[in-house]
């Protein structure tokens, strides 16, 4: 008994070194002699009893403290993880980051937001890797997509899906560039299943033909380039909001094929329930400013990004727009005004009103511009 007591022993000053040298807490010296850390998590004919696998839930909840990461935020995200009978690789996880560029406090959020990372080997890590590898030029690079979205490089176990998605996305003609973007942007894409990236190419597809379009490829790929996150919306929901949109406007089919592969392919992915909430909104406040339901339509066609804009947000736009006497005409010819935020648009309209801007002669084109073109002109205007 006492001979098992003091393995145990030489176990835990072990794993505590380890972790302890890992993060830098003490200059240890491992040498061929040392004992692989944390045993315990194997599963064996002898430690199947309940007491053994508590310790091994205890010994991994202490590595992760001593790794300085939040345990109350990773169970509350994925518990299973901390009811594992079999090994986690903690250890080989930071190791392998840390090799990569990674510091402590990044190996710390990324295990915080998606502790399944401890459950992969550093085989399959080492593979992954190189995977990413093949788009992404540099370590670093891939760390800051790694690090902003953990789940997109440790939420599959299935390298030969990944590498199967990237052959299928550059058959549609997808360069490397393109890839990057995607990876860069949206790289839950790349963790998903090849089938339902396919069923979400062949809707696409499917749409053009039914509009009457002659080149579903470029479509297609003209659409994921405007909305990449398309690939991780449901095709329901893509339809529902496609007939929304088409019932509001009532456009014909080459009319609605420009309109999708134009500035609509961006609100596609929108919650159907706040796209149709949005539209009803905006209609009510348009017609209470005086506007006609084909203004209103005009306004959808010609940016339907107002349906991203929350009605709290774009009332209090329209009002400080109207009180300084511009007319809603204008807004519905310079609609990307409201592009801006609130405070930003009064604090130009102030300084117009200093220098006498006259809205009514001049247009409000100068409200739509950078800021560095903003105070040129104003800087023009004050002379």
């Amino acid at each position: 008994m006492a001979a098992v007591h003091g393995v145990r022993a030489l176990l835990s000053l072990h794993r505590s070194a380890l972790f302890q040298r890992s993060f830098g807490l003490i200059p240890v010296q491992l040498t061929s002699t040392c004992l692989p850390t944390r045993l315990c998590s194997a599963t064996t004919k002898r430690n199947k009893a309940r007491p053994e696998q508590k310790n091994c839930n205890k010994s991994l909840l202490e590595n992760l403290h001593l790794m300085g990461v939040d345990v109350e935020m990773a169970r509350q995200r994925q518990p299973g993880v901390f009811r594992r009978k079999s090994l986690t690789n903690e250890q080989g996880l930071a190791e392998f980051l840390q090799s990569k560029g990674a510091s402590s406090e990044e190996i710390a959020s990324i295990i915080s937001r998606f502790p399944r990372a401890i459950t992969r080997s550093t085989e399959h890590l080492e593979e992954r890797w190189e995977l990413w590898r093949k788009i992404l030029n540099t370590d670093s690079e891939m760390l800051s997509v790694l690090e902003r979205s953990p789940e997109s490089f440790f939420r599959s176990s299935d390298n030969k899906n990944f590498e199967n998605i990237i052959t299928f996305l550059t058959s549609l003609g997808f360069k490397t560039k393109d890839l990057q973007r995607l990876l860069v942007k949206a790289p839950r894409i790349f963790c998903g299943s090849l089938d339902l990236t396919r069923q979400k190419v062949n809707f696409l597809k499917d749409i053009c033909v039914e509009l009457g379009g002659t080149n579903p490829e470029q479509f297609t790929k003209t659409v994921l380039y405007k909305n990449v996150f398309i690939f991780s919306e449901s095709i329901k929901r893509i339809r529902t909001n496609i007939d929304i949109l088409r019932a509001y406007l009532g456009l014909g089919n080459s009319e609605m094929l420009a309109f999708i592969q134009g500035s609509a392919a961006k609100i596609l992915v929108l919650s159907t329930e706040y796209l149709q909430n949005n539209l009803n909104s905006v209609e009510l406040k348009m017609v209470s400013l005086g506007c006609q339901k084909a203004d209103i339509q005009k306004l959808f066609y010609t940016y339907p990004v107002v349906l991203y804009i929350s009605p709290a947000t774009l009332s209090p736009k329209l009002e400080c727009l109207l009180k300084v006497g511009i007319k809603v005409e204008q807004i519905l010819e310079t609609p990307r005004v409201l592009d801006y935020s609130t405070q930003n648009i009064l604090g130009r309209l102030e300084q117009l009103q200093e220098v006498e801007y006259n809205f009514q002669k001049n247009g409000i084109g100068i409200l739509d511009c950078s800021q560095k073109r903003f105070l040129a002109k104003m800087e023009k205007l004050k002379l």
